[in-house]
This record gives structure tokens, sequence and C-alpha cells, in this order.
């Protein structure tokens, strides 16, 4: 099965059979169409060098490293090279577009769902260290 493919097939899947938090295994095209104005510039087609990888599917197959925890180096071939992958991510990184994204996103879900600001909420513990340390 190629990587269109299963993009068409399979979008969203949940193991639980829980409709109300799907996991994600291909980045949907909406939240796509957000995502990939916040990336630099794909190289042109007709340049010379390595073939190029859509950014897509670099996207997607960082977002299944992170979601899996697996080596980049065992990334499954759908999702291009590992090694491009990764060196996408650190690019990236550098560059914030991961911060620029989710502020966006932040940003798209707001307008769409409303995010309720009026509250926040923090998670920390304070105990002592149970060998006096």
């Amino acid at each position: 099965m190629t990587y269109v493919q299963k993009k068409k097939e399979v979008g969203v899947r949940n193991d639980k059979g829980n409709t109300s938090h799907p996991t994600i295994i291909i980045i949907p095209d909406r939240l796509w169409d957000e995502v990939k104005r916040v990336l630099p510039r794909e190289k042109p087609l007709n340049t010379v060098g390595r073939p190029i990888v859509p950014y897509r599917k670099v996207f997607d197959g960082i977002f299944y490293v992170l979601r899996t925890g697996c080596q980049w180096k065992m990334l499954p071939r759908e999702y291009g090279s590992g090694s491009v992958s990764h060196r996408r991510f650190q690019e990236w990184n550098k560059l914030d577009v991961f911060k620029k994204a989710w502020i966006k996103l932040l940003k798209v879900y707001d307008k769409e769902m409303g995010i309720n600001w009026t509250w926040q909420s923090i998670d920390s513990i304070s105990v002592k260290s149970p060998l006096g340390g």
C-alpha cells in the first residue's frame, strides 16, 4: 500500500472504539493546510541533488515518531527516510516551526470551538525527600 493510498483510507484510528478521542495516524487535510503556512519554502522540484521528499510526508513521519516513540531509523518507509525526517525535525525545531504551528492551531481552535481562557491550572507537587535529601 502506498503512502497516498494509506492516507486516503486511514486518516484517523481509534483502537478502543471510543469516537470522542481518535488517534491521528496521518495529518488531516484541514490541519495540514494550517501547518504548511508556518513551514519554510520547499525546494523546487527540478533542482539538482537527491530526490525531494514532500514536506507533508516528512511531517507525517515526524508526527509518527513523536506519537509512537520509535527510533528515527525504524520509521516505516511510507513516511520516507528516517534520516530525512530527523534532519527536517532538527531544522524546523531551530526555526521554531512547531511553536509557531502550536500557536496558530490554538488560534484556529479558539476561533472555531472557543477556549475558556478565564481559568488556568498548574500541576506541581512539593514533598520532602524520603531520605532527607
